[in-house]
């Protein structure tokens, strides 16, 4: 019970899984930092306020926030941008070096008689109609 318990953890997937929840959850203060020290003044500088959540829409007696909604996607996609770019391209290409290269097996032969291209798995040539091996 503990050999199976000790491959399922050390399965290649489960400490990657582990390893990527703690980069996330590190990651995440950057990715704030950034909205707030560094795109808020930004936007600030270009619509004069220090970020979207000033951005609200009152609905009878209450009030929905949309600007906050707005600074979430903003901080999405950024954490999004960055993850692809930095971590997904670059585990691509590294896999792609280490991947066999595929080989297609051939859909046609060619005809020892006239040297035209027929199916693989034909017996007989379409064009002179003799027999193919």
């Amino acid at each position: 019970m503990l050999k199976g318990f000790r491959d399922f953890v050390l399965r290649g997937n489960v400490v990657d899984l582990a390893i990527a929840v703690i980069i996330g959850a590190a990651f995440t203060s950057v990715v704030n930092s950034l909205v707030a020290d560094v795109l808020n003044p930004l936007i600030a500088a270009v619509g004069g306020k220090p970020d979207f959540s000033a951005v609200v829409v009152h609905v009878g007696s209450g009030v929905i926030k949309i600007g906050n909604f707005f600074n979430a996607i903003i901080s999405f996609l950024i954490v999004a941008f960055v993850v692809y770019v930095f971590i997904v391209m670059p585990t691509a290409k590294i896999m792609a070096r280490f991947k066999p290269p595929v080989v297609e097996p051939p859909a046609t032969k060619k005809c020892p008689q006239c040297k035209s291209d027929i199916a693989i798995d034909a017996t007989r040539c379409a064009h002179c109609t003799q027999p193919v091996a």
